[in-house]
């Protein structure tokens, strides 16, 4: 290890490398808890860039959203004050499946975080570009830039994107950055694979960035956001700026010909990239490959910003050379004159194995030592900044000695995203659905704040008013279906009449407003239109949100009741703690490939190596045993 030429006078309690999605998340976090923090970032001009798509939240990533917001981050108040579109996504289908998203003003939204972290008390940004960590044995205690400077530090959080060892591919071109016009991180990446961690290679991709003056828009269709806006945050969050549309094009198959006959000189396809690149968001080129039955791929034409010329569209992420891109570019409709402002690449780059990582996010075998975001093998802003929320929070609560947060896979879409990466690994960039969750209709994105605000407010993120205000809704909540379960509702002539305008069957037995609001047709709208209950409820004191939730409680009651029953087995076998001592070669009844699993994963809980591929349900009933022998030598012992 080379000795910096100067120490920085300041020690802090937490450094972030990275001011990205996760290292905004993480700093504040920290620094709203209390801790001393720095970011350490290439440029501030860089804060909370959106380096791919000009949107935030979306199936599942709106889930993310509102939990961060629901704990006292950022990231939804950033969306709102900054969004100029927002749209509720799956509107049709069951709430545990609809997802908020909102198209940003990409130049807006940075400029938003970067205002936060500079006003933030005990937080500071300094621009610099780290070069290495710092290690004494088995602990991390700072950083070195490439200056020479040494910044300490209690502990360390590393969100370093896309910019270890980040290789861009655009055809035959190479070139060694973190994103265009922006070095790599070489050090960093050499300093982790130092210290003999498993690391691996991925890749994603990003569109050309079109001129909006050479699109003729009126060969697209017009896509607009829904009115009224429905927010990120739960709290007082404002949209201020005006609402615009998105466009809607599709490829045809003279893009795929192109495409087809230019398939050599993509980076994808001609072996240049080793990298795992995203299953569920692929490039141009792998559509026309693997969907070859398709007659035609959708693109959304996204606006970056309400002055900017680029125009993002969404669905076409490329590795192919720029001319090749301007040739099938200029065979979608709309697009047949268009210009390139910055064409698309791929970018490969170096993550961590996170079955390395603790559920804190701290790494098992380097103290101090925190990851988030794509560092970890994850892809999108959201993700990235959840895990930055909660490395934020855990190494503040490390520096205070405290234990570490950790939120269930049963308690958010968090603690599923965690729990994942922790327990199965990834070896392709891992992005949040819906589908992974199999408590979703238990972990809604409107309940978010009922599941998660009081333990932001235990953690020093969420302030005092936030909380009393989600105490209130709770009350009222529970007013309005008392009073639904106390207004009886008996079978007359009027009230039948009602019900079979609205192609419901008549009452032959009396009921309440309650069992009213559980019939499939009806809705708390429908109730409120009721002329027979007009003077029964007081529709007025009640808010939306208020009627939504018990609306949402009342329908589903049977499914969420079987839910919950089924968390109550599931959350013993959190309980149950593996010792880190445990030496899982000596226990009979694990076969191999358990004991290969086991150690390699090291898990926490017996709940968290139920879900370890390969650990079976029996050896999982052979360590609850062999769990329960050393407790009663224990305590024998003791005696």
């Amino acid at each position: 290890m080379t000795t910096a030429n100067a120490v920085y006078a300041k020690k802090y309690d937490v450094i972030v490398i990275g001011a990205g999605h996760a290292g905004c998340e993480a700093a504040l976090a920290a620094a709203r808890m209390g801790a001393e923090t720095l970011v350490l970032t290439m440029s501030k001009e860089t804060i909370a860039q959106m380096s791919c798509n000009p949107a935030i939240g979306g199936l599942a990533k709106g889930h993310l959203v509102k939990e961060i917001d629901a704990l006292g981050g950022e990231m939804g108040k950033a969306a709102d004050a900054t969004g100029i579109q927002f749209r509720v996504l799956n509107q049709s289908k069951g709430p545990a499946a609809r997802g908020s998203r909102c198209q940003s003003e990409m130049f807006e939204y940075k400029s938003y975080m970067r205002k936060i972290l500079e006003g933030q008390a005990r937080l500071t940004v300094i621009a610099a570009h780290i070069d290495e960590l710092v290690f004494e044995r088995d602990k991390v205690v700072g950083v070195r830039s490439q200056d020479s400077i040494e910044f300490q530090a209690k502990t360390v959080v590393v969100t370093t994107g896309t910019f270890l060892n980040g290789l861009i591919h655009r055809g035959e071109e190479r070139i060694e950055a973190g994103r265009v016009g922006e070095p790599p991180s070489k050090g960093v990446s050499l300093s982790l694979a130092g210290r003999k961690l498993r690391m691996g290679r991925l890749k994603t991709g990003t569109p050309a960035r079109l001129d909006r003056r050479t699109i003729d828009w009126s060969q697209t269709t017009a896509q607009w956001g829904d009115l009224p806006i429905r927010k990120f945050s739960f709290w007082d969050s404002v949209t201020p700026l005006p609402q615009v549309a998105c466009h809607v094009t599709y490829t045809n198959a003279a893009t795929h010909e192109v495409i087809q006959k230019n398939l050599q000189r993509s980076a994808m396809y001609n072996g240049a990239i080793k990298g795992v690149g995203p299953r569920y968001c692929p490039s141009i080129e792998d559509k026309v490959v693997k969907f070859a039955d398709k007659d035609r791929h959708q693109i959304f034409l996204e606006p970056t910003g309400l002055n900017s010329l680029m125009i993002y569209p969404n669905g076409l992420s490329t590795s192919m050379p720029a001319e090749v891109q301007l040739d099938f570019l200029r065979t979608i409709p709309g697009l047949q004159d268009v210009d390139i402002i910055r064409p698309g690449y791929a970018i490969e780059y170096d993550f961590v194995l996170p079955n390395q990582l603790n559920p804190s996010l701290e790494l098992k075998d380097v103290e101090n030592l925190f990851l988030a975001g794509q560092i970890n093998g994850t892809s999108g802003y959201e993700e990235a900044a959840a895990q930055g929320l909660m490395a934020g929070v855990n190494a503040a609560l490390k520096v205070k000695e405290d234990n570490p947060f950790v939120l269930q896979r049963n308690e958010s879409y968090i603690g599923v995203l965690i729990d994942d990466l922790i327990s199965k690994g990834t070896s392709e960039p891992y992005r949040m659905f819906t589908s992974r969750s199999e408590y979703r209709l238990l972990l809604r994105e409107d309940n978010a704040d009922q599941r998660l605000s009081e333990k932001g407010y235990r953690l020093g993120l969420l302030p005092q008013k936030c909380f009393q205000r989600v105490q209130e809704k709770e009350k009222q909540i529970f007013q309005l279906a008392w009073e639904l379960d106390q207004t009886r509702v008996t079978p007359t002539q009027t009230v039948n009449a009602a019900l079979e305008s609205r192609g419901e069957a008549a009452l032959k037995n009396g009921t309440n407003a309650l069992g009213l609001l559980k019939r499939p047709k009806l809705n708390m709208k429908s109730l409120q239109d009721f002329q027979f209950l007009a003077n029964k409820i007081d529709w007025r004191v009640y808010p939306k949100a208020v009627q939504d939730q018990v609306e949402i409680n009342t329908k589903y009651e049977g499914y969420i009741a079987r839910q919950q029953q089924q968390l109550k087995s599931v959350s013993e076998l959190e309980r149950i703690r593996l010792p880190e001592s445990i030496r899982y070669e000596g226990i009979p009844g694990l076969s191999r490939e358990v004991i290969q699993k086991l150690q390699e994963y090291r898990p926490v809980t017996l709940g968290q190596a139920s879900r370890i591929s390969g650990v079976t349900p029996a050896a999982i009933s052979v360590l609850q045993i062999h769990l329960r022998n050393l407790e009663r030598r224990a305590k024998s012992k003791a005696c």
